[in-house]
């Protein structure tokens, strides 16, 4: 069935991944006070044991103003720390609170269990095969540049 054509499968998956994304996003309760860029700094952040506001303005294609207010925004509601950096006490190293790594835990079991719910009930256990070959593949379109 397939038909060997990268522009056709792209104009195929690109919408259905963005609607996947799109609902995931929309089922995690704990995670609807923030906007799309306070959501993803947090996610940077949780990857990274501490980030400096110039570094996550560049990840983030933000102003380094604009990524100031957000980590202000981020810091009133708890969910992050700033330390100064033992190096050097201009530069302040930013890091996820417990309660912003409790919210993340939160956010990604809540996301985890509707998909695995949504998996198991929809989907085949051919299908389920099928998707998780599908890993590899995908995980090599997300690294690409």
């Amino acid at each position: 069935m397939a038909s060997g054509n990268p522009n056709q499968l792209a104009a195929q998956l690109r919408p259905l991944l963005a609607r996947l994304v799109r609902k995931l996003r929309k089922l995690s309760p704990a995670n609807e006070q923030l906007s799309q860029s306070e959501r993803s700094v947090l996610v940077l952040l949780d990857q990274h044991d501490y980030l400096l506001s110039a570094e996550l303005a560049v990840m983030e294609k933000m102003t380094p103003q604009s990524m100031g207010q957000l980590l202000q925004h981020l810091f009133q509601q708890g969910l992050i720390n700033r330390t100064a950096s033992p190096d050097d006490k201009r530069k302040i190293h930013i890091s996820l609170s417990a309660a912003g790594k409790e919210l993340m835990q939160r956010v990604r079991k809540e996301r985890n269990e509707w998909l695995s719910k949504a998996i198991s009930e929809v989907c085949t256990k051919e299908e389920q095969a099928i998707l998780q070959a599908a890993i590899g593949p995908l995980s090599k379109l997300v690294e690409y540049e």
